[in-house]
């Protein structure tokens, strides 16, 4: 089984005006639910791909524990600036 949750295709927009000097790429990710794995656990896919390459991206199957964990970070990270983790 594989359940897409949602995605997100980065634009040139969303990044710093010289992006391209400074070696960053435009990026796309996707967060699914799977559990096509050999002990049938349901984990949480987040794949990471560059825009126009779909297909050679990397997948990561977290466990509901890892996804927790990141998602501590990530809040940690938006006060970081100031912002509101919602």
């Amino acid at each position: 089984m594989r359940i897409s949750i949602d995605a997100h295709t980065g634009t040139p927009d969303e990044l710093p005006d010289d992006w391209e000097e400074d070696g960053l790429a435009l990026l796309a990710w996707s967060v699914a639910i799977s559990d096509d794995y050999s002990d049938f656990e349901p984990r949480v896919a987040l794949t990471v791909e560059e825009v126009g390459r779909s297909g050679q991206g990397l997948t990561l199957p977290m466990s509901p524990a890892v996804v927790r964990h990141l998602r501590a970070t990530l809040a940690t990270a938006l006060a970081q600036i100031g912002e509101a983790a919602d």
